[in-house]
């Protein structure tokens, strides 16, 4: 038996699954491929194409009990490494880190990272405003359980849409960013205090939310130095959660006096980067 189909009906029809469709392939050209690998995959975001600077995005999934690694790993681990150099129409660059967690190594030690899923920021800047951009990622990094494992991926994105399906992804992973702060700034999460106690130890004071979970994290000046993860001190004055450091894992050769180091701040809902230098 054959069945009419009312014309008005049939265009009303073909109209919705012609948007589908657009609209499934608006959302394929703001997201690359994931590239996969036996415990983890990675992708690019593009965010909504507007002047010469860019939003985009490194996206990780991981497997559950699997974790990646900070700009900083910690007392073990291989930070990520991203090469975009053979980008189209790109200047820059910068990859924005969300505020990692601090996990226990399995050796007596700690690690910093990440688990589960995780964009890292980008800030694109483009040669040219009114040309295409292509950005092309070569990203090594290692995913480990109780051993790790080196991951090599090459993607790659345009960045074509006015309006990307990306960006409210691409917001919501901005905000976990640590925000800059000064140290001795008035907020309810805050560092007051950075002073050498010795010639070897360093003494961060901390003001936090009472009865609230914070981790201190110590980066030095160049990627050479791998000072420890501050250790949070048992009896410190009211009101204060006191860190403290050695100043081990510094370049052969370089003395710490003067040192820019940057500490960032971790909360449980509030995250913060301080710079100062080492008196």
């Amino acid at each position: 038996m054959l069945t009419r189909v009312p014309l008005q009906a049939a265009i009303g029809v073909a109209t919705t699954l012609l948007a589908s469709l657009l609209a499934m392939g608006a959302h394929a050209d703001d997201a690359s491929l994931w590239q996969r690998d036996g415990h983890s995959a990675v992708r690019l975001l593009a965010g909504s194409r507007s002047g010469a600077v860019l939003l985009g995005g490194i996206a990780f999934q991981l497997q559950p009990g699997w974790k990646t690694y900070w700009r900083m790993p910690g007392d073990s681990g291989v930070p990520p490494r991203f090469d975009f150099s053979k980008s189209d129409n790109v200047e820059a660059v910068t990859v924005m880190w969300p505020a990692p967690l601090k996990f226990d190594d399995g050796a007596g030690g700690h690690s910093i990272g990440y688990h589960d899923q995780i964009v890292l920021p980008l800030r694109i800047v483009a040669k040219a405003a009114d040309k295409p951009v292509t950005l092309r990622a070569e990203i090594n990094y290692a995913v480990c359980e109780k051993l790790c494992i080196p991951v090599e991926a090459n993607v790659e994105l345009g960045f074509n849409n006015v309006a990307s399906t990306e960006d409210a992804n691409l917001r919501t992973a901005l905000d976990t960013v640590p925000k800059p702060a000064t140290i001795g700034d008035p907020n309810p999460l805050t560092i007051r205090d950075v002073k050498r106690d010795g010639p070897k130890n360093v003494v961060v004071d901390v003001v936090a939310p009472a009865d609230s979970k914070v981790n201190l994290f110590v980066e030095g000046p160049t990627p050479e130095w791998s000072l420890p993860i501050p250790d949070l001190v048992e009896h410190t004055p009211p009101g204060v959660k006191r860190f403290s450091f050695e100043l081990d894992g510094l370049p052969p050769g370089v003395k710490p006096d003067g040192a820019a180091l940057k500490f960032t701040l971790v909360g449980p809902e509030k995250s913060y980067e301080f710079n100062t230098n080492l008196e």
